[in-house]
């Protein structure tokens, strides 16, 4: 068996209303200027914990800036923010995007590093500040991934920086503040917690011990994703989902994401497309082209998801590949790029962009070609 490092946040809290738990771990941390990220919807749900750490002396400034696909002139504008309050510990709580930046001010904050020069693995210096993430979406997982990722307007597509140091202190994930997530939004953050675990568990670099997590993932997104986009007060179905998030987030360090990943870049990139949704709509046809390299695994996904197994690995594979075609559609993904805005005239200029994205296509089961990104691109439309 090779070799595989897990590298998490030393504390990692789980369950309904553990926001309350990270106000008294903080309140007992001895740091005493939070900056705080958030989105604006998000600020009634996280107001009482607020409340309590200022109540106990903590001097709090809040940032709600931060865009759906936030640009690396957009982060500095906040990086600014929080050097000007002269943080000494940073909070995010919502979505992907939200904690990317959260893990990003932390690590930058008192370093003489730009943002735009650590894109890839392994090139930020230090540790920074002391930081904690919060998802309030089931979701990207960013929570406990060493992975924080910008649109770079110099070139339009989203880039990663990936390291050790944005690995947060602590997560806390409270289901609880998902209750509130619109049914679309439900949807699309779904699915990509779900290619998380489908894209890990099919990797070139899979292994056993990430394997667990990804196909409980698999199993539990794939059990309750219809059911929290029908009925956003499924407690039950918001709490898998959360749970499901967080094991997808738990393949993404050791492991990652591979194909899918890649070609939603483009989308969010030049488009402007919802990360989630972007990779929604690329998942089954990406799945269909990787089929006949790992038949085994992809019978494997479709047996967490649920599916009876076939004759062959080879039928069961296809069978699971169509379930997450009917999941996709069921939950209101649409099936064409053209629904999206982008025009088909777009796609060779995407192809080329993706093929930039080695960092995660190396990943593949698939060797992927500008041509086969071309093509799955157009079967699209």
């Amino acid at each position: 068996m090779k070799a595989i490092t897990l590298l998490q946040p030393q504390k990692i809290v789980f369950g309904t209303g553990c926001i309350d738990t990270l106000v008294e771990d903080y309140k007992m941390s001895g740091h005493q200027r939070l900056f705080v990220l958030t989105a604006p919807p998000i600020v009634p749900l996280i107001e009482p914990a607020l409340t309590r750490l200022k109540e106990s002396g903590v001097a709090i400034e809040t940032c709600q800036n931060i865009l759906a696909e936030p640009t690396v002139g957009d982060f500095k504008a906040i990086l600014e923010m929080a050097r000007t309050f002269g943080a000494d510990s940073v909070v995010g709580i919502g979505g992907g995007s939200v904690l990317d930046v959260t893990k990003l001010v932390a690590a930058f904050i008192n370093s003489d590093q730009e943002a735009e020069d650590c894109f890839g693995t392994g090139f930020v210096r230090q540790k920074g500040l002391w930081f904690a993430c919060l998802p309030t979406t089931a979701g990207t997982g960013s929570e406990v991934s060493p992975n924080a990722i910008l649109l770079d307007e110099r070139d339009h597509l989203k880039k990663g920086i990936v390291s050790p140091y944005l690995i947060a202190d602590a997560a806390y994930v409270d289901p609880k503040l998902t209750w509130t997530v619109p049914a679309k939004v439900t949807a699309d953050t779904g699915m990509d917690a779900l290619t998380h675990c489908i894209e890990a568990y099919t990797n070139r670099f899979a292994h056993p011990a990430v394997d667990i997590y990804a196909l409980k993932g698999i199993q539990l997104i794939a059990a309750n994703l219809v059911r929290a986009v029908k009925n956003g007060d499924d407690r039950d179905a918001r709490e898998a989902l959360a749970l499901g998030s967080l094991y997808g987030g738990l393949c993404l360090g050791p492991v990652n994401t591979a194909a899918v990943h890649a070609l939603s870049y483009p989308l969010g990139g030049e488009f402007h497309i919802p990360h989630g949704l972007s990779n929604a709509i690329l998942l089954p046809p990406v799945m269909k082209f990787n089929q006949p390299a790992c038949p085994e695994r992809y019978a494997d996904v479709a047996v967490a998801c649920g599916v009876t197994p076939g004759s062959s690995a080879d039928e069961t594979a296809a069978a699971g590949i169509n379930f997450i075609y009917q999941l996709a559609d069921t939950v209101g993904i649409p099936k064409r790029l053209a629904n999206l805005g982008i025009p088909q005239t777009a796609v060779d200029d995407m192809a080329k962009a993706a093929m930039e994205v080695q960092r995660l296509l190396k990943n593949n089961p698939r060797p992927v070609t500008e041509q086969d990104a071309r093509d799955i691109y157009n079967s699209l439309y």
